[in-house]
């Protein structure tokens, strides 16, 4: 057990990846107390702000679920990593945020007690990019549970539709899944339906591909209205350029749904044997995956049976493990 205080940035808590890692790991490991402090982890002069804020709480130990780190912090303290999009993703990028991960994130690496990962895939990415010792970046994984089950409710539109979740940033490959969509031959039978609202750049994108009416918008579900989402598509096609993890693959196995993803990244770490890959810059590849995950219904059913199996290797309890045993060992060195 850990007798010293757990300052822990619950910040980051919010409808995203790093958001739901938060929320699972403050709900199931009680020690850690909630950091109260204003503005947000990833803000460029947070570290500045939390190391002073640090210094007025004294905690025994400060974690993060984030990739934020304490200025000028002299105890331990335990941050994540959960990829290097921000360095590895020209779209993502910029001097700025360059200069952050030179002068803010790789020290912390180097000053930290450990720096967790979601996956193998970013684990050795950020080994070799930081250029730490392995025993200190610990993949601690990521989980899926409820409301994610083969069964529950299934959402219907009133069309049968493939389904897509997650934001708009360039390395997701909207744009390349719509001409893929586009040229699929589906479309007439089966809708394309995205997470999120419409704005001017995607409805100019499904308007110059001939798409009206066939992308349709289901907005922000909460986790429940999601599930339903999951389990009413024909499949998740998910496509992205990079990934550290990839939540949305994980929770439409466990929802019993076959999923299209990408044959890179950490991608194919995720999802094993129980989904169609292909290369996310050959839109004819993509295009070839959504007919077959749309005509081959024995290939569905394998798919289906072989993500529930997949999705159980993964739970938030065994993360939750995982991060407990870095934070003993941080909170007691030596």
């Amino acid at each position: 057990m850990v007798a010293k205080e757990i300052l822990f940035d619950a910040r980051w808590i919010g409808k995203h990846g790093i958001g739901r890692f938060a929320a699972e790991l403050e709900r199931l490991l009680p020690i850690l107390k909630p950091l109260r402090t204003v503005g947000r982890p990833w803000h460029p002069l947070d570290p500045v702000r939390l190391g002073a804020a640090l210094w007025v709480k004294r905690p025994g130990l400060f974690f993060s679920p984030g990739y934020n780190s304490p200025m000028g912090w002299p105890r331990p303290f335990v941050f994540t990593l959960h990829d290097l999009n921000h360095l590895h993703v020209p779209e993502n990028s910029s001097p700025a945020k360059r200069a952050y991960y030179k002068y803010v994130v790789r020290p912390a690496c180097t000053k930290a007690s450990f720096v967790l990962t979601g996956s193998d895939y970013s684990r050795n990415e950020v080994q070799e990019w930081a250029t730490i010792k392995d025993e200190r970046i610990i993949a601690v994984g990521y989980g899926v549970g409820l409301p994610f089950t083969p069964s529950g409710g299934k959402f219907d539109p009133g069309f049968p539709y493939l389904l897509y979740v997650g934001n708009r940033k360039p390395h997701k490959n909207l744009g390349r899944l719509l001409r893929a969509y586009a040229i699929s031959g589906v479309r007439e039978n089966i809708r394309l339906l995205l997470t999120g609202g419409q704005d001017a750049e995607i409805n100019s994108q499904i308007k110059n591909l001939g798409l009206n009416g066939r992308v349709k918008f289901v907005g922000s579900p909460d986790d429940g209205e999601l599930a339903d989402v999951y389990r009413g598509s024909y499949g998740l096609v998910f496509p992205s350029l990079y990934e550290g993890f990839g939540l949305p693959p994980l929770e439409a196995m466990a929802c019993g749904v076959p999923v299209l993803t990408s044959n890179v990244c950490s991608l194919p770490e995720v999802v094993g044997n129980a989904a169609i890959l292909v290369d996310p810059l050959d839109v004819e590849a993509i295009a070839d995956g959504i007919r077959r995950l749309t005509e081959d219904d024995a290939l569905r059913e394998d798919l289906r049976r072989k993500g529930i199996e997949r999705a159980r290797r993964f739970s938030w309890d065994e993360t939750a493990r995982k991060t407990l045993k870095v934070i003993e060992n941080a909170a007691s060195p030596g």
